[in-house]
């Protein structure tokens, strides 16, 4: 049995759920078998585009102990570049943004510092912060650029982990929702 996820999280999941339902009364053939089309939760460790040879995931992972373990689920399933793209919110908990710099730094191969809702606050200023603990990052205001960008370097064997929105449709700025999806940002890009 194969199941369509990464990672020993999305698989203890995966047979606690199994496991659940054959204690229920499921037939034990009938829920093993569906764990093999199991399509995830949308914006968790979601992959986007059927690419074999690149990989592309999107994740909620806004904190630094989340960022941290999305990287290391990806690079422990992938033969080549890990590149990952994330901002840090405004408005929000400041102290985050060095630490999720040297994560991303330390766990990715390639990173680029975007946009991620900054509400209030100057965009350039929370990337600021973020790559100041960030040496070598890639400095993309524009999210769906960024993304673009990212997908543009890709090689066989690579991923790309575009963290912090997850299953958001909107981009806030100021006190305005843009329509913005990652999923959606992603999906053009890998058609392009």
């Amino acid at each position: 049995m194969a199941i369509p996820l990464i990672g020993a999280f999305q698989a203890d999941n995966a047979l606690l759920a199994a496991g659940l339902a054959i204690a229920t009364g499921e037939d034990r053939d009938a829920a093993l078998c569906a764990l093999e089309t199991l399509p995830g939760v949308p914006g968790r460790l979601e992959r986007i585009g059927r690419d074999d040879d690149r990989l592309v995931f999107v994740d909620y992972a806004h904190k630094p102990e989340a960022l941290e373990a999305v990287l290391e689920t990806v690079r422990a399933a992938i033969p080549g570049r890990l590149v990952v793209v994330f901002g840090c919110g405004g408005d929000r908990d400041r102290g985050k943004r060095p630490l999720m710099g040297e994560i991303a730094t330390a766990r990715a191969d390639v990173v680029i510092v975007t946009d991620d809702n900054p509400r209030s606050e100057p965009p350039a200023a929370i990337r600021a912060e973020i790559l100041a603990a960030a040496p070598g990052a890639r400095e993309i205001g524009d999210r769906a650029e960024a993304i673009s960008t990212a997908i543009a370097l890709l090689r066989r064997g690579d991923a790309l982990v575009v963290a912090g929105k997850g299953h958001e449709t909107g981009q806030i700025i100021g006190d305005r929702t843009f329509p913005f999806s990652d999923a959606v940002a992603i999906a053009a890009a890998l058609e392009s």
